[in-house]
């Protein structure tokens, strides 16, 4: 999977973290560093590991917004708009880079030919955190649970290129995704096994439509 560094070398990519005067954070698991996000208009790179923004609902529900992962981008302008009922949770240790967004865009394209690299891979990181922000809208704009789990199966399976989909949720995460009960979720993932649709071993969903 391509990343913010991609194309360049360790030498080139210290050098132009030096040049940004960018941070590296590392994250136990179960941190929430919302505090982080919303105060300072930076850029995070995640070099391993996971994190997941959650919104907290006034019923006592939470959404999960985005789960992000090695190689995927957040913060200033291109993550969801923090606001007091979000989280940003680490699930496992977590390894940040921290740029300075002011920092990024006042630099001079020929300052580093490391820079202008770097510029294009942030711009394909961003087109791909837009096409996934439109699949998530996408599935919730569906009115049952039925749909929305068979959009969410449609979408993943068609980016996989494969018809076994490993969840990268917990059930309870899933239906947190779904914004949907998790109750009710599990009944009608039961009756699309039964109905044959779908074969479920543990976290394993084999599409058999």
């Amino acid at each position: 999977m391509e990343g913010l560094f991609t194309h360049l070398d360790e030498n080139e990519k210290k050098n132009l973290l030096k040049h940004l005067e960018a941070s590296i954070i590392n994250f136990s698991e179960n941190i929430n560093f919302y505090s982080m996000v919303k105060e300072v208009k930076i850029i995070g790179y995640i070099e391993s590991g996971c994190i997941e923004i959650i919104r907290n609902n006034p019923n006592g529900s939470r959404t999960i917004i985005e789960e992000l992962v090695e190689n995927d981008i957040f913060g200033y302008t291109i993550s969801s708009d923090p606001g007091e009922e979000f989280e940003f949770i680490t699930k496992t240790k977590t390894k940040v880079i921290v740029m300075d967004y002011k920092k990024i865009m006042q630099q001079q394209p020929m300052e580093l030919t490391s820079y202008s690299q770097m510029m294009r891979n942030l711009f394909e990181l961003t087109a791909k955190k837009i096409k996934e922000k439109n699949e998530h809208i996408e599935i919730l704009t569906k009115k049952t649970i039925r749909d929305k789990l068979l959009e969410y199966f449609r979408i993943t399976s068609f980016n996989n290129r494969h018809k076994v989909i490993d969840l990268p949720f917990t059930y309870t995460e899933l239906a947190e995704y779904l914004a949907v009960d998790r109750s009710a979720m599990s009944r009608e993932i039961k009756m699309l096994k039964d109905e044959g649709f779908i074969a479920v071993k543990g976290r394993k969903i084999t599409l058999l439509y």
